[in-house]
């Protein structure tokens, strides 16, 4: 089992860029694919980011492509989200999540553990 906790989330202008970082805990997430969702007010929970397990395959929603960058320390256990050209529609509830795959596989569904969640909000 694993324990995951976001940082990072906060206020800024549209046009600026936050990152957001997971702890993993527990175990390591060497071996867990991860993924980045947030939910809106008034909206369904949505993919964002995925990795495979060494980070060298990802996956993006289309709206977020160029804009957001998913990487992670193996390591230290931490999974970050780089996000610039932040726009009013990225604002959020920003969630990590670990799920099972195999190596090479990004998941955008069938997660297991979940984080609490860190807000994002963007002004215009």
């Amino acid at each position: 089992q694993v324990q995951l906790v976001e940082s990072g989330g906060g206020l800024v202008q549209a046009g600026g860029s936050l990152r957001l970082s997971c702890a993993a805990s527990g175990r390591t997430m060497a071996t867990y694919a991860m993924g980045w969702f947030r939910q809106a007010p008034g909206k369904e929970r949505e993919f964002v980011a995925g990795s495979a397990w060494s980070g060298d395959k990802t996956d993006y929603v289309d709206s977020v492509k160029g804009r957001f960058t998913i990487s992670r320390d193996n390591a230290r256990n931490t999974l970050y989200l780089q996000m610039n050209s932040l726009k009013p529609e990225d604002t959020a509830v920003y969630y990590c999540a670990a799920g099972y795959g195999s190596i090479f596989e990004v998941l955008r569904r069938g997660y297991t553990f979940w984080g609490q969640g860190t807000q994002v909000t963007v002004s215009s």
